[in-house]
């Protein structure tokens, strides 16, 4: 486990996967991520990788060949090693090896970087294309959870207010696959307030385009809670399991998104995938402010 620590903000970050599993204010004295109860979801913020949501059948096909993966990537369940660490900066990374090459067979080296910065906590993504002829094809997202009730009330007291204050296009899921052919309205002019019967079909997602957006989670008191700002992600996913009162919310930015309902399984046309040229290097962004 690494601990990240300056004056406002205690972090700890689980080498495994990578994983975000504290982030303690001390003024506060509250804890803000997901306690990873496995009664509810056993996680905390996993860091999704080399696709975001499901496959069509958990498989794909490139070349001639089907390839099998399950929902969200191996990436999570895997050992990184910890290439530079300070007090309050670390930087892990993954890269391809005989194990990955079975169910992605794609060179690459995946770090994610975390850096304090009083009470904000910056994420980076880094996607590197090692090799020298063939692109990589791939999705990458976080899937951070916050506890709630936070400092008081209960799960629906709590809101998202959303900045730009706009309509975005809402993608809606059937069963575990995305719809982006049929979006729906979302008016960001009024915070969505929290409710778990809005989850029943699974995660709300909104289509952000890579604009730089923000996402405010209090209550309306407003003092405590959480600000997240996505620098340039294609997607953000609001999620808690359907079904189970669970205390927190998830609130995810995705440079991806699940398998279409009419996905072909061909992995170069899957959509929402990104494509890194060979050599090249991919950035994804997001800071967290907990106060």
């Amino acid at each position: 486990m690494i601990t990240l620590e300056n004056d406002q903000l205690i972090v700890k970050i689980n080498q495994h996967g990578a994983e975000l599993v504290s982030a303690w204010n001390k003024e506060a004295k509250l804890e803000y991520i997901w306690y990873g109860d496995p009664m509810y979801w056993g996680r905390h913020a996993p860091n999704l990788f080399p696709i975001v949501g499901r496959l069509q059948g958990d498989q794909y096909h490139l070349a001639g060949q089907t390839y099998y993966m399950n929902q969200h990537g191996f990436a999570r369940n895997m050992d990184f090693e910890i290439v530079d660490h300070d007090v309050d900066y670390v930087r892990f990374s993954l890269s391809d090896s005989e194990q990955t090459w079975r169910i992605y067979p794609f060179a690459f080296r995946f770090d994610v970087i975390f850096r304090l910065k009083g009470t904000k906590l910056f994420v980076d993504y880094e996607v590197h294309n090692p090799d020298k002829q063939k692109s990589l094809f791939f999705s990458v997202g976080g899937h951070p959870a916050f506890n709630l009730p936070l400092d008081g009330g209960k799960f629906s007291d709590y809101y998202l207010s959303v900045k730009p204050e706009k309509v975005y296009d809402r993608l809606r899921l059937v069963g575990p696959f995305s719809n982006p052919n049929m979006p729906t309205p979302f008016n960001a002019d009024i915070p969505l307030r929290l409710r778990q019967e809005d989850y029943h079909d699974d995660a709300i997602i909104l289509k952000l385009d890579r604009q730089k957006t923000t996402f405010l989670l209090a209550r309306l008191a407003n003092q405590h809670g959480m600000e997240m700002t996505v620098d340039n992600a294609q997607y953000l996913g609001i999620w808690t399991p359907a079904g189970k009162d669970a205390p927190f919310i998830a609130v995810e930015p995705w440079w991806g998104i699940a398998d279409t309902v009419d996905a072909t399984g061909n992995f170069k046309e899957k959509f929402g995938n990104n494509v890194l040229a060979a050599g090249d290097t991919f950035n994804g962004t997001y800071s967290m402010n907990f106060f």
